[in-house]
């Protein structure tokens, strides 16, 4: 089932799918100034890109437990990692971490730089072992651990 929309007078019917794609556009042109961590060169995102923000001074603890480390950005005050697009469904990234749609950073006078680049063509860290590995840092079980209250 589908919302109703009409184009040039014909009326046209939107899927679950197509609304969330849409949102999704909309959430990625980011808040004026932002800019997006760009993927490097000879890499491909077939997934999209997100990126998950946590301050500097977890991002060190976290890279070593990670079966794979992807593209990783940082500044003096944050670490970003690259991730697939919608990493976010069904996750309450543990805070002090923030989670980029379509990895956008806040407005500074430059972009993070890289500082790790994996092997291969993916620039992706798998977000499960980094969610998890947050969580660890943090001290935050994962969410589908927490007890469900009625």
């Amino acid at each position: 089932m589908g919302v109703r929309a009409t184009s040039a007078g014909a009326p046209r019917t939107l899927s679950l799918d197509t609304l969330v794609r849409i949102e999704r556009g909309r959430a990625t042109s980011g808040p004026a100034g932002s800019r997006r961590l760009t993927v490097p060169e000879g890499m491909r995102a077939p997934l999209g890109c997100d990126a998950v923000a946590m301050p500097a001074r977890i991002g060190p603890l976290v890279m070593p437990r990670l079966p794979r480390v992807g593209c990783v950005y940082a500044d003096s005050t944050h670490w970003w990692w690259l991730v697939p697009s919608d990493s976010d469904v069904a996750l309450e990234w543990p805070a002090p971490a923030h989670y980029a749609t379509g990895a956008r950073v806040p407005a500074s006078p430059s972009l993070p730089g890289l500082i790790h680049t994996p092997d291969g063509t993916l620039p992706y860290t798998p977000p499960i072992p980094l969610y998890l590995a947050l969580c660890r840092v943090t001290g935050t079980p994962p969410a589908w651990s927490r007890p469900i209250s009625a």
